[in-house]
């Protein structure tokens, strides 16, 4: 049994840790104790500190209190670390650069956003899901830019594809998936005569991945504008980043092809080699829409 830690008092009179209380609120609108409805407090999302049972706590408790905040920062920093025990949200490829909206409804995976918030990473890593290990062994971070909180505790989560990674260990917390993982890099090419052939190959997909696009129906062209927003501009400087070219990542978002195949790009870390990847999709379908 802990001591209380950042008390809050329910509209129906009863008092929780601001934590717990909130955990048990992913699960059901209701008060822990009495069952009383709780979904206007939830709505407001003002958990404000009962200061007198603090006060009290901390003038009759010190000792204990001074305690109950060393195993809290202690979790806080555990939580923080963005190489170990990192959350790990399971649903689709993301990648770097390219938008991800998300619906977030399950228990689980709101606990795992209000941390993210909470201490103040604001990022999480997404992978795709695997029949056998739980989780594919790639993946991408994603940077939390906004979270719209609707009245019943689900959020709509704006985020963006960062950092990708690969996985080294797979763990459990609290009912999400985590991971110890690795980050990936692209390795730059530095003799000039290789960086010449590179650039050619790199402009040449680019043309082809433009031609591809503006041949796409207006219907479909409009939905993907709307979703992703417009392909980035060719860059100059190709190996300034290390994912290489944002305009890849969000062709590879928007070009209809099997998740896993998605995947094999993104754990890559030769450009040259995603672009070949690339230009050989952008092939077939050129073929398919010839037909």
């Amino acid at each position: 049994m802990r001591l209380f830690f950042q008390p809050v008092t329910t509209p129906c009179g009863h008092t929780f840790c601001k934590h717990c209380l909130e955990r048990c609120l992913d699960h059901s609108p209701q008060c822990p104790l009495c069952k009383e409805s709780l979904r206007e407090y939830l709505a407001r999302r003002k958990y404000n500190i009962t200061k007198l049972l603090e006060e009290l706590i901390a003038k009759y408790l010190p000792e204990e209190l001074s305690e109950r905040k060393r195993i809290h920062d202690e979790e806080t920093a555990e939580i923080s670390n963005l190489t170990k025990n990192v959350p790990v949200f399971v649903c689709t490829v993301a990648y770097p650069t390219v938008p991800c909206p998300l619906h977030v409804f399950e228990p689980r995976y709101r606990l795992m956003i209000r941390r993210s918030m909470e201490t103040g990473t604001k990022q999480f890593g997404m992978c795709i899901s695997d029949p056998q290990t739980s989780f594919a062994d790639y993946g991408c971070m994603l940077h939390i830019r906004n979270v719209h909180f609707l009245p019943d505790g689900r959020s709509v989560v704006d985020t963006i594809g960062g950092k990708r990674f690969r996985v080294l260990q797979k763990g459990m917390k609290d009912g999400y998936c985590t991971a110890d993982i690795n980050y990936l890099e692209d390795v730059k090419v530095v003799d000039e005569n290789e960086l010449k052939k590179l650039k050619e190959l790199h402009d040449s997909v680019y043309h082809q991945a433009c031609s591809w696009f503006q041949s796409l129906r207006d219907k479909f062209r409009s939905q993907i504008l709307q979703h992703f927003g417009p392909m980035p501009e060719r860059e100059e400087n190709i190996q300034a980043t290390p994912n290489g070219p944002a305009w890849c990542w969000w062709l590879l978002a928007v070009l209809p092809v099997d998740p896993r195949y998605q995947l094999s790009v993104l754990s890559m870390m030769s450009l040259k080699e995603r672009l070949i990847k690339i230009q050989h999709i952008l092939t077939y379908f050129s073929r398919d829409q010839s037909k």
